[in-house]
């Protein structure tokens, strides 16, 4: 037992020391645009489907930008809200003027994911030498694009990404929400991303994916990620097979998303990518499990039953105190690093225990169901969706 206990605070101090050293190989966008000297054409290309409550702050905020050369395409991708009908009332006011482009989606063709075809139709519609990719639900400050574009020339890199500010209302979006970079920050080290050329480094955060038109184009585009649900880093993987540079940055001062509203939305969503994110692979699925019980909620079973018979020893009382003391700190760490609140840090076990439950949903419905749904969509292993 007590051999076990120390593997288990000593995996969780470990976590924390990639936490730590991620902290600082992730670096901040410039703090301003640069001297000019690099300001190619940048399209803007948005891919909305069924995004009326959030479309127009959203390329209200994408036409505020302070940059010289840059085009707004949305594409509305067979909304059944009044997304579209929002996207002309933007284009018929006084902010858009020649700079913003509605597309109508074509219909879905075999083999291929929904927003991965949106994306794939803006991309051959955008006229930029550089491409930004932005969700819907996301809003960017008005020199997020200056100062994009400056880290790209800085980096030479053919794909940036950034990790957005989270925003989170409900409690229930408070409680599972942040667990995505308190996966990405402990599991993953980001120089790595930098560094080495193996697709296994890969950091994408769908929310904002700036390309160089050359990178995007060798890779072939999202034809690359067609039936891929979690594309974002899937494009990451191509560009790194293709011989590229990926480049990771911080943005919670430029970019904020609300990713998802309210406990359904948070649970469809979730469930829609968490088997995708770990490639569809059982062994992982099996594996993110046994992490996720013997990490974060077995200690506090030891800790329970220490209480139950009054035990304080080293092996029932000690040493998990230490590792939920450790698994603690590291989320309050990420949390205070990207702008998140800091009152859910205390119910990590029961986010780690929703974590459990969606992600065997995510199995369930992979696995033996026709695919998780999303927006109306059917997301299969493979094929298009429905």
């Amino acid at each position: 037992m007590l051999i076990y206990q120390l593997f288990i605070l000593g995996s969780l101090l470990v976590f924390l020391g990639i936490v730590l050293k991620n902290l600082g190989d992730l670096p901040p966008l410039p703090a301003g645009p640069g001297d000019g000297a690099f300001a190619p054409k940048v399209s803007l290309l948005v891919p909305a489907r069924n995004e009326e409550l959030n479309i127009e702050a959203c390329v209200t905020s994408l036409l505020g930008q302070r940059y010289p050369d840059f085009e707004v395409i949305v594409l509305d991708d067979h909304s059944s809200d009044g997304t579209l009908d929002a996207l002309r009332r933007i284009a018929a006011g006084p902010s858009a003027g020649a700079k913003l482009r509605i597309l109508e989606g074509r219909e879905l063709p075999a083999g291929w994911h929904g927003k991965a075809w949106a994306c794939q139709q803006l991309g051959e519609a955008a006229a930029g030498e550089l491409l930004l990719f932005t969700d819907a639900d996301t809003r960017h400050q008005p020199d997020a694009l200056a100062r994009a574009v400056e880290a790209m020339r800085r980096s030479g890199a053919g794909m940036l990404s950034l990790t957005p500010a989270q925003q989170m209302q409900s409690f229930s979006e408070k409680l599972i929400v942040p667990l995505v970079y308190h996966i990405l920050f402990s599991y993953l080290p980001v120089a790595m991303v930098w560094k080495s050329r193996s697709p296994a480094f890969c950091y994408a955060i769908g929310q904002f994916i700036l390309f160089r038109r050359e990178a995007y184009e060798k890779i072939g585009g999202h034809r690359s990620v067609c039936n891929n649900i979690v594309e974002d880093v899937w494009l990451c993987k191509a560009v790194k097979r293709s011989g590229g540079k990926v480049a990771a940055f911080d943005g919670t001062d430029a970019v904020s998303c609300r990713m998802y509203r309210g406990f359904g939305e948070v649970w469809q969503g979730f469930s829609k990518n968490l088997f995708a994110g770990l490639g569809n692979s059982v062994p992982c699925f099996m594996a993110l499990m046994a992490l996720v019980v013997l990490l974060y909620l077995a200690p506090y079973g030891f800790l329970a039953t220490s209480a139950l018979h009054g035990d304080r020893s080293l092996t029932l009382f000690w040493l998990p105190t230490a590792q939920i003391t450790v698994a603690l700190l590291i989320r309050l760490i990420i949390a205070a690093k990207f702008r998140q609140p800091l009152w859910p840090v205390a119910l990590h076990l029961f986010s780690q225990a929703m974590l459990l439950l969606i992600a065997a949903n995510s199995f369930r419905l992979s696995v033996f169901g026709k695919g998780p749904q999303w927006k109306g969509r059917n997301y299969p292993l493979s094929g298009h969706g429905s």
